[in-house]
């Protein structure tokens, strides 16, 4: 398959990131919120966001007053 040549846009990094920058400022909660959680899976897997969080308990004595 070759590829359309006029799809192809060539930037630099502080266009790109300013684009970046207003398009999130933008953006609704649910769609930040749907990045967030792309993210998650990505860096920690899908156990990231449908597992439990992992809790603990820690008891501590309180001086009497």
């Amino acid at each position: 398959m070759k590829m359309d040549r006029k799809d192809v846009a060539f930037t630099d990094h502080k266009t790109i990131q300013e684009e970046d920058e207003i398009y999130w400022a933008h953006a609704s909660v649910e769609e930040k919120l749907e990045m967030i959680t792309y993210l998650r899976e990505c860096f920690y897997g899908p156990e990231a966001t449908t597992g439990r969080l992992q809790g603990f308990f820690e008891f501590v004595e309180q001086e009497q007053r």
